[in-house]
């Protein structure tokens, strides 16, 4: 298959010559994919967002409370958004913002579910404070917020999924809400869904198609970028193509290029032409990553999992102290696995006592409002931010006598109760 300059050969159905050089990456081998086809079978058509336990062997050393923090490496596009006076091109800021997360989700390693009160703080980057919490275990819901001098970013994010046979398909029902402080205009996020190919037998490979939309609920302005979905031969794969269009819905910039490398745009008519004497301008490039990474991780990506770069006094509760999560980062498959099944058996023991109590569950940072936010996919209950973990950082960072524990030998506790019973 000659001849295809710059595409890359994307056999959606795999081969032998992939599984192969997947197993040789780590991935799990031949027979065990076969006994896990075969128990995931009856899965088919179904929401496996909560049915399954999946093995440890397909995940990345990471909890998907780390994955949210991931879309703060290119903050930098924000402070430009909130210091730029044209509204349309404030809107490119935060929408290459967002797609630049994407080259982030592009691994094909699955991160860890996050434990009911698991929590992930980080405070060294860019003057951001974040914070993230696991608020609901069934269905999972994870919500976080960040917060610097220029922006504030909220999330609840709750995910639908739809098993295939050797594809799964991700409906992301979450609210995301952006605000720029110099300016106070509020942004709503609509992300397109993605489809996990050859889950189980091939390559795995990831892919967005639909469409983003990014709306200035404060003027009415928009983006509409439309992800292409990848076809045979790998075209179209990667590519992002769209328009900033004004309260009239007239198209004023055109926006594109590929998620998992640069992004550009160019001022437009209303036909959504390029304007005469313009040029196409990048606004952002991907950072170069490590070679041959064992997970395909980003040098920020290593920052988010490092206990180097954690903030002083780190909480029990964060994803960095997960045995099994660490286990795996240092290559101990079996105890990863052990680990995380002594996790989840834990975590089904502080249930058992919270509901023989008649105790609800109750977030710490986050509070459960009144709010029902309608998306494409269903529907979703918001939680919002309730700043206590701004005074409890302020407040460490204020002592002169902070005791330091070895994060490495700290003991992960998320739990309601120190007491829960754990079956034989």
């Amino acid at each position: 298959m000659l001849g295809y300059e710059g595409l890359e050969v994307v056999n959606p159905e795999g081969g032998n010559e992939d599984a192969g050089a997947e197993a040789q990456r780590g991935r799990w081998k031949q027979e065990d994919r076969d006994n896990y086809w075969k128990m995931m079978q009856k899965y088919i058509g179904a929401d496996i967002t909560s049915l399954v336990t999946l093995p440890v062997i397909i995940c990345e050393p990471m909890t998907n409370l780390q994955k949210m923090a991931e879309l703060m490496e290119y903050s930098y596009l924000l402070e430009l958004a909130d210091e730029c006076e044209d509204p349309h091109m404030r809107l490119v800021y935060a929408a290459t913002w967002f797609i630049s997360l994407y080259h982030a989700l592009q691994r094909t390693w699955k991160p860890f579910n996050p434990i009911l009160g698991e929590t992930y703080e980080f405070v060294n980057h860019a003057g951001i404070t974040f914070i993230a919490e696991q608020v609901c275990h069934h269905p999972p819901i994870g919500a976080a917020h960040a917060e610097n001098e220029h922006f504030k970013y909220d999330i609840t994010s709750k995910v639908k999924s739809k098993f295939l046979g050797n594809s799964v398909e991700v409906y992301p029902l979450g609210r995301s809400r952006l605000t720029l402080k110099k300016s106070g205009v509020v942004l709503d996020l609509v992300p397109p869904p993605t489809k996990v190919h050859n889950l189980i037998f091939g390559r795995t490979w990831i892919d967005s198609p639909g469409e983003m939309i990014l709306t200035n609920l404060t003027t009415g302005d928009k983006v509409l970028l439309y992800f292409q979905p990848c076809g045979w031969f790998g075209a179209g794969r990667y590519e992002v193509d769209g328009y900033v269009y004004n309260s009239e819905e007239e198209p004023k910039i055109l926006m594109t290029g590929k998620w998992n490398e640069s992004i550009s745009y160019q001022p437009c008519d209303l036909e959504g032409e390029p304007l005469p004497g313009s040029t196409m301008k990048e606004v952002w490039k991907a950072a170069e990553a490590p070679k041959n990474d064992k997970f395909q991780y980003t040098y920020f990506a290593h920052k988010i999992n490092s206990f180097d770069t954690a903030p002083k006094k780190l909480l029990a509760s964060d994803s960095r102290l997960r045995p099994d999560r660490y286990a795996l980062e240092i290559g101990d498959v079996s105890k990863a696995s052990s680990e995380k099944s002594r996790l989840e058996e834990r975590q089904r023991a502080d249930r058992r006592t919270r509901e023989a109590k008649g105790d609800e569950f109750k977030p710490k940072w986050f509070n459960l409002s009144n709010e029902i936010c309608p998306t494409p996919w269903g529907e979703l209950e918001v939680y919002e931010y309730n700043g206590k973990y701004h005074e409890h950082r302020a407040a460490i960072d204020s002592s002169d006598h902070v005791e330091e524990a070895d994060a490495k030998t700290a003991e992960f506790n998320p739990w309601q109760y120190e007491d829960s019973v754990v079956s034989a």
